[in-house]
């Protein structure tokens, strides 16, 4: 078997995407390069990477070769709350097999965005709810940025957020397959080491993705995350007795000490790294080095 999670910065969408060119790329040619010329031919291949390698010249090369070798293989653009964990992380992922093994699915020349079945997990999707996770991109047309009045009771629209990410984020709340993010949260925390920084507070108040214990989504985490805020993860608010739109309502007219004094009341934290690694899969007995 070959496990293959092969470099995804020539293929992510924010970089580059030197693809081929890109010299991170080589190990995995090398791979490709080398696997008609094995005595033994695995009889296993599974392969993970970012959305935007199933459109690369690296996966079509790819494509080539498993099918050179005689190989029957499906592709996949899944993410967590397929299998009901509440985290956005769209991720591409092909498994192959020699073709003495079959599968026990039909499978197609397509990417498939859901599992073929919904007897393969108890929190599968099914065809009718592709398991994308809440992976939205930002609508250009500024005509589509609507006013908090256009929102749903209760709910806050932020700056560049369109309404059709916001009710989806409503949705993903409402999907009772996925788990609550409390499920995933560590008892006792201190939350003070954890609080968002008054600069980061004031500065980013608009563009926070914040998130309840009861919520069932949360944002991809980054390497970033704890150092920086803007896309690199959801905030989590600690404060669950306090209303957001209470808080957000009129915000932009208030004094720096008045939006300051506003946003600390719903405590703002960040998730723990045993948090993230609780949203990410990690076995509870699992440490950090």
């Amino acid at each position: 078997m070959i496990l293959m999670s092969p470099p995804c910065q020539p293929f992510t969408r924010i970089g580059l995407r030197g693809d081929v060119s890109d010299p991170r790329a080589k190990s995995f040619l090398y791979v490709l390069e080398i696997l008609p010329r094995l005595q033994k031919t695995p009889r296993y291949i599974l392969l993970e990477n970012v959305k935007g390698f199933e459109s690369s010249e690296a996966r079509d090369a790819m494509i080539r070769t498993l099918e050179s070798c005689g190989y029957i293989y499906q592709e996949f653009l899944l993410s967590p709350p397929c299998l009901g964990i509440p985290n956005s992380r769209l991720r591409y992922f092909l498994i192959a097999k020699l073709q003495a093994e079959q599968f026990a699915f039909q499978t197609t020349n397509t990417v498939l965005e859901e599992f073929p079945s919904a007897d393969i997990s108890d929190h599968g999707c099914s065809s009718s709810a592709p398991c994308l996770g809440g992976t939205l991109q930002p609508d250009a047309d500024a005509k589509s940025l609507l006013s908090p009045r256009q929102c749903p009771e209760g709910a806050v629209l932020y700056k560049l957020e369109t309404a059709e990410q916001l009710h989806r984020k409503l949705n993903q709340d409402n999907d009772a397959s996925v788990q609550r993010l409390q499920d995933f949260l560590e008892e006792n925390v201190e939350i003070r080491q954890h609080l968002l920084p008054p600069k980061s507070l004031l500065r980013y108040a608009l563009i926070l993705d914040i998130v309840k214990p009861t919520c069932r989504r949360s944002t991809c985490f980054t390497k970033g995350y704890g150092h920086y805020v803007e896309g690199t993860g959801s905030i989590l608010q600690a404060a669950t007795d306090v209303e957001i739109s209470s808080v957000y309502k009129s915000l932009e007219t208030l004094s720096d000490e008045e939006k300051l004094a506003k946003l600390s009341t719903l405590k703002l934290r960040y998730f723990t790294p045993r948090e993230i690694a609780n949203l990410h899969g990690f076995p509870a007995a699992f440490g950090f080095p």
